[in-house]
């Protein structure tokens, strides 16, 4: 004897194959839809990504022509390119069935949730308009990121970051927020910079003696600005040596040149001329009972 809630369950199961022997015939149908759909958007983005490079190229061409900077000249092919692939993206979408209208309700909708996710890149976007605006450096500039201390020579100015350059060939990556909301210092802005180091000689020594050898040491070289000639004054009385610093001026294209040429130009002069340079010591006094 069959009872009604066997009957009931034969019905559900009868239901569910009827559904699934549906579904198994419009599949390949579906799957065949879909891949077509994938093809087409595989076309669309390689036609696309052709086209963005370009306009890329013809942007390009265009800013060379013009007085704009290098640095300019590279934030606005950043924007270019950012804006182009978002476009290509949404035609994409449009692609697999989603409208334009649909997205921007979407986009509306979760506008909050969107905005706290992106609004660090915001704040590096404007950072990059500021840079551009108040320029408080440019490419080629070796600057000094106060917060971090990354320095480095500025490589490119691109849409959120700034690409730097290390003396050892590293990059670095600094968000343009960060530059654009931080101190900085711009080390080769101006034309010169004053060359500083110091170095120790004897208490025996004549201070007088070794100031004119490093002057007449700088007077000989040609990277050493002669218009300001060499500055060496008593900086410090130290434990074991009369501590003297040397500043003079150089172009900021030569500053580690001649910062290594005066240092090892001044031990070996101070050598040849008998003015010794201390090593710490210490003297010990034995008192006898």
């Amino acid at each position: 004897m069959i009872l009604l809630t066997d009957m009931v369950n034969i019905q559900e199961v009868e239901k569910g194959l009827n559904a699934m022997e549906r579904f198994m015939k419009t599949l390949p149908e579906k799957m065949i839809g879909v891949g077509i759909k994938v093809i087409f958007a595989l076309l669309i983005f390689i036609i696309g990504a052709k086209v963005i490079s370009v306009i890329r190229k013809l942007v390009k061409k265009g800013l060379k022509k013009s007085p704009v900077s290098e640095a300019v000249e590279q934030f606005l092919d950043s924007v270019v390119k950012t804006v182009c692939y978002v476009l290509l993206i949404f035609m994409i979408l449009q692609v697999f069935g989603l409208q334009a209208t649909t997205i921007a309700t979407v986009l509306g909708s979760a506008g909050v949730t969107i905005g706290l996710a992106i609004q660090g890149s915001l704040s590096n976007c404007i950072g990059g308009f500021l840079i551009l605006i108040l320029k408080p450096f440019k490419v080629g500039d070796y600057i000094i990121e106060d917060g971090f201390k990354n320095e480095g020579t500025v490589k490119e100015i691109s849409i959120f970051y700034t690409k730097l350059s290390t003396p050892d060939n590293k990059i670095i990556l600094i968000p343009n927020g960060t530059l654009a909301n931080s101190s900085l210092t711009n080390v080769t802005d101006a034309p010169e910079r004053r060359v500083d180091f110091k170095v120790g000689i004897s208490y025996n020594a004549n201070i007088a003696y070794a100031r004119k050898i490093v002057q007449e040491l700088g007077a000989k070289n040609e990277l050493v600005n002669q218009e300001k000639g060499v500055a060496v004054v008593v900086d410090e009385l130290g434990d074991s040596s009369v501590v003297l610093s040397v500043r003079f001026w150089a172009k900021k294209e030569n500053y580690w040149d001649a910062r290594f040429q005066m240092i090892e130009g001044v031990k070996t002069a101070f050598d040849e001329h008998g003015v010794q340079i201390p090593y710490n010591q210490l003297d010990v006094h034995l008192i006898k009972d």
